[in-house]
């Protein structure tokens, strides 16, 4: 009778065990969980899409901006000047400015691919037809392109006509086309097409980013704006 009791009890002992040993498990396994699923709602998302622009990113875009304006009406102003010293001047100038900005728009295409730029606001982008959407990116796009695709055609025009763009006057720019009358009254008005489809695309885009802030008044312009 003794032997059976103390067997009884053993027997007790150990299941008190495995079920304080299962209780804990189940206890640790909670408190686990409760810490990730914390950590995930409190932790700040690390690829989040940023709201507004860099400030490098605003510097660039005005300051390539104003420049392009500037720099096609000069083009536009230094076309229709009789041959002088006036006017080799402003081709100096004109060249000048086009490497410079071609420059800084390889420097924008790099910042970015490694800054995010921020998305259209979900609630701008849900109001947007279709065909808003499409000339929104197609615009943007098209500039990109532009941006390379007005300095370098201007480079090969030169280049081809035999005149070297010697830039400010101290280092001269590798010629990537070789001198060629015929080559170069075939690109001249390439360079002309793509600047002046250049400047209309920025109209565009002007008067797109007008709209969204007199019109829609949705604030989209305040992304593209220090302190918006």
């Amino acid at each position: 009778m003794t032997a059976f009791y103390t067997a009884h009890c053993l027997t007790n002992v150990s299941l008190g065990r495995e079920a304080l040993a299962r209780r804990l498990h189940l206890t640790t396994r909670f408190a686990f969980c409760s810490q990730m699923t914390a950590s995930a709602t409190t932790a700040p998302p690390a690829a989040a899409t940023p709201r507004r622009y860099t400030r490098t990113a605003m510097l660039l875009h005005w300051v390539l901006g104003l420049a392009l304006i500037g720099l096609f009406g000069v083009g536009i102003y230094m076309t229709g000047l009789p041959f002088s010293p006036q006017r080799l001047k402003l081709y100096n100038w004109h060249k000048w400015a086009g490497v410079t900005l071609l420059a800084l728009s390889v420097l924008r295409l790099l910042w970015r691919a490694t800054h995010r730029p921020p998305a259209l606001p979900p609630a701008i982008e849900q109001a947007m037809p279709g065909w808003q959407k499409l000339a929104h990116h197609a615009t943007h796009g098209l500039l990109y392109a532009l941006f390379f695709a007005v300095p370098l055609i201007g480079w090969a025009y030169s280049s081809a006509a035999g005149f070297p763009i010697v830039f400010l006057g101290l280092w001269q720019l590798p010629d990537f086309v070789p001198v060629s009358k015929e080559l170069a009254e075939a690109i001249k008005p390439w360079h002309q097409y793509t600047a002046f489809a250049m400047a209309g695309l920025a109209v565009l885009h002007i008067a797109g980013a007008l709209k969204h802030q007199i019109v829609d008044r949705d604030g989209l312009l305040a992304r593209m704006l220090p302190g918006g």
